[in-house]
């Protein structure tokens, strides 16, 4: 018994030894932004699969929410806004599987789910993808959305 404390002392001491030990500058850690893109992106494939398979737009509503507030500078944003203003356009015309019973919300998401609010939204994420992306490949549509837009506001 005795010596099996001697040992286990031994080794505790010898991985406690500073040599060991790993300073901060040896730790291994990605930049935030590589996990911030990562996450962006993984998001974007989500909403992809929920925009084009199951067309549940306020999923895609809720993925690109969370993509643009935690990495705006994501390098796929405009995919994200194209996503975004695709799917607010389309609840706000009612189109895709996922009817919004406005009644059924929670108070504070009623305002943001009327179709007005909807389409208001709709245009704003469109006309950013189209003026700060012009080399986008979605800007055309983009740019075709923004004229059903127009004629659905007048």
């Amino acid at each position: 018994m005795r010596k099996t404390i001697i040992a286990f002392a031994l080794v505790l001491a010898a991985f406690s030894l500073p040599a060991f030990a790993q300073t901060p500058e040896e730790t291994p850690q990605l930049p935030l932004d590589k996990i911030l893109e990562a996450d962006a992106s993984h998001n974007l494939n989500v909403a992809w699969q929920y925009f084009k398979a199951k067309k549940a737009y306020q999923a895609v509503l809720m993925r690109t929410d969370e993509t643009m507030a935690a990495h705006p500078t994501f390098t796929k944003i405009d995919e994200v806004l194209y996503l975004a203003g695709m799917s607010s356009y389309y609840l706000s015309i009612g189109k895709g599987k996922q009817r919004i019973n406005l009644d059924l919300l929670p108070e504070e998401d009623r305002e943001r789910y009327t179709p007005e609010r909807l389409l208001g939204a709709a245009k704003a994420y469109l006309t950013q993808l189209v003026e700060e992306h012009p080399e986008s490949k979605y800007k055309d549509e983009a740019e075709e959305a923004l004229g059903k837009i127009k004629k659905v506001k007048d």
